[in-house]
């Protein structure tokens, strides 16, 4: 071997030892490396740098922007309701189905498109089921590299092991000819991770580490509110009237503070903002805040034909995608200090509702409308987002303290959720049926979110995930110079020389070990293409039937466990999950180790040697 495979090979160790330290951060050291490699003389600077411009790299970045579409328009939350409908909020429940669904789409789409759609869904379920997200998120990324084991088009190197047969004038693979190694190598899996989870989080830390930010509800108990969500019976006077000709019946001694409808559409907001001249309804809900103690609350509710609904219940208190809630406080500043809510017209500059007032740390129980406010007073405001991100941007009179975990669960375009569904199945289908290359289907999917108003482009350029980015850019250039100093070749020949003559089981334990063992240094796609001719080879050798052979490299290829680096899936959930290099490392070989078993037991069996 050459000096310059040597120099290669020490820098490589460096990085990884690095990873493994994790300190710097891995996309500091990625960058480092594309500094230092240009000067070893193997690559140019333009070789180091290709990686900004690989397709894979673009392909990632693009699907990060179709997420967000997928977010913006509330499909990923609909999706994530949907696991939280059918599994509950129980974790286990939650993770077994996630990784089955991942798993099914994944067979037939990127993994890597996976992912990056289902980060959000999982970020966005483990909010509000009060769960670390590195509960879910290993788990997410091992079902997408299984997904590579369910079909031929699940996964480029299933592809290229078939190519390779068939050049070689060998039968090659059918579209389910993966299927019955994936699918036992899910289950054990999913069952693996069921105790590996714990390896990344414990669960006693879960709430504690969830709960960073206030809810709502939480808001209703500090404030003392006496808030009720009441329900307008058939009977109701109040049915067919608009809030202005109340007068005296209700809204001199109440808040009537936002309206649900239930005959909204799907996409729809449920709440109506109340204008004097908005229509009740018979079955609407009205979120009323009573104001005036002196006011026997029972009795109206009465005699008016409201019926008292649970105030944890309801779109007020889960997701609420165009009203929501804000601390506020008030500077020095401020213009309102002296005044009182009422004499102020708060409600009518600012288009929020007051509901609660605390004079420092105190919640006023008392008719807060007619509070004098101080200098440092905090109100709990009510109202649309779109009003209180106002507030957010000028600071004279109020400057936003808080706004609550729902907050980051805010729809901006729900109307367009159709049209975000029908961009991300435009791409799905070009992926699938091959008529464009992925990253031009995935470009393509942005391009309609775009013309669609699904995503604007400040939105697109924030989605993208940098740090995974260049992360997979620093190691590309890793792999073309283990190629160009022949570092690949002399391992792959080296394994037919020690192996050729062993019982073939073991062989293709060696040929499984190698293949995954490249895979932590270039991507999968490389090891198939190398390790392919690798496995014909082995199978001439020996004269056997090579279908088995290629079976394991592309098995092995997907079973890039190990670490973050080893596939742009694990790449991409490092962030998310906040995980280090060794979460990997501690997960990822016993489940290498499972593939392992599953190929050597399965593959013999289903294809005879």
């Amino acid at each position: 071997m050459t000096a310059d495979f040597y120099i290669i090979l020490g820098l490589l160790a460096v990085t990884i030892t690095l990873f493994a330290l994790g300190k710097p951060r891995m996309d500091a050291v990625a960058l480092v490396m594309l500094v230092v490699l240009p000067f070893t003389g193997v690559l140019d600077v333009k070789e180091t740098l290709a990686g900004f411009a690989d397709p894979n790299v673009i392909l990632i970045a693009a699907l990060f922007v179709v997420g967000e579409g997928l977010v913006r328009t509330g499909v990923a939350q609909k999706l994530g309701d949907l696991l939280v409908t059918h599994a509950g909020r129980n974790e286990t429940r939650l993770m077994l189905l996630l990784m089955f669904i991942v798993a099914v789409v994944g067979s037939v789409m990127s993994s890597t498109g996976v992912v990056a759609i289902f980060i959000p869904v999982v970020l966005r379920i483990c909010r509000n089921a009060r769960l670390v997200p590195g509960r879910l998120m290993m788990p997410l990324s091992v079902a997408a590299l299984i997904s590579g084991m369910m079909t031929l088009v699940a996964t480029t190197p299933n592809l290229v092991v078939h190519g390779e047969l068939v050049r070689n004038g060998f039968a090659g693979f059918k579209f389910f000819s993966f299927t019955p190694y994936g699918v036992p190598m899910l289950v054990l899996a999913a069952g693996y991770m069921l105790v590996a989870r714990n390896w990344l989080v414990k669960k006693d830390q879960v709430m504690q580490e969830a709960a960073s930010k206030p809810r709502m509800t939480e808001w209703l108990r500090e404030y003392a509110l006496s808030s009720h969500r009441l329900q307008i019976a058939a009977d109701s006077p109040l049915a067919g009237r608009n809030l202005g000709e109340l007068g005296g019946q209700l809204t001199r001694s109440a808040n009537v503070v936002v309206i649900e409808r239930a005959n909204a559409g799907r996409f729809a907001s449920r709440l109506v903002r109340p204008e004097p001249q908005t229509v009740l309804q018979a079955g609407d809900v009205l979120l009323i805040d009573w104001f005036d103690s002196s006011v026997d609350a029972v009795e109206v509710t009465k005699r008016l034909g409201l019926v008292e609904l649970p105030l944890a219940s309801g779109n007020f208190t889960d997701v609420l995608q165009e009203f929501g809630m804000a601390e506020v406080m008030l500077p020095a500043t401020s213009r309102l200090a002296g005044s009182t809510i009422r004499k102020s017209k708060f409600r009518t500059k600012y288009e929020l509702t007051v509901l609660g007032l605390k004079h420092g740390r105190v919640a006023q129980s008392r008719e807060i409308l007619r509070e004098p406010l101080r200098i440092g007073d905090t109100l709990l405001v009510f109202g649309p987002w779109e009003n209180i991100r106002k507030l957010q941007a000028d600071m004279t009179d109020l400057i936003v303290l808080t706004l609550p975990a729902e907050a980051e669960d805010v729809v901006l375009a729900a109307s367009r959720a159709p049209l975000a569904i029908l961009s991300l199945a435009v791409m799905v289908l070009l992926m699938v049926s091959g008529i464009v290359p992925n990253v031009l289907a995935a470009l393509i999917a942005c391009l309609l979110m775009g013309l669609f108003g699904c995503i604007d482009m400040n939105s697109s350029y924030r989605s993208i995930h940098w740090q995974s980015l260049i992360l997979i850019v620093g190691m590309l250039p890793f792999s073309l110079a283990l190629q160009k100093t022949g570092g690949i070749d002399w391992f792959a020949y080296s394994f037919i020389d020690l192996l050729g003559n062993a019982q073939p089981r073991f062989i293709l334990a060696g040929l499984f070990i190698i293949t995954a063992l490249l895979g932590l240094f270039i991507s999968n796609t490389a090891t198939a293409v190398l390790m392919a001719p690798v496995a014909l080879a082995l199978a001439a050798k020996l004269q056997l039937s090579p279908q088995p052979f290629a079976m394991t490299v592309a098995l092995a290829a997907s079973a890039a466990f190990m670490t973050p680096v080893s596939s742009p899936v694990n790449t991409l959930v490092v962030g998310p999950g906040n995980y280090r290099f060794g979460d990997f490392v501690r997960v990822g070989v016993p489940l290498a180790l499972l593939a392992l078993a599953v190929s050597v037991l399965l593959v013999p069996w289903l294809l005879p040697f």
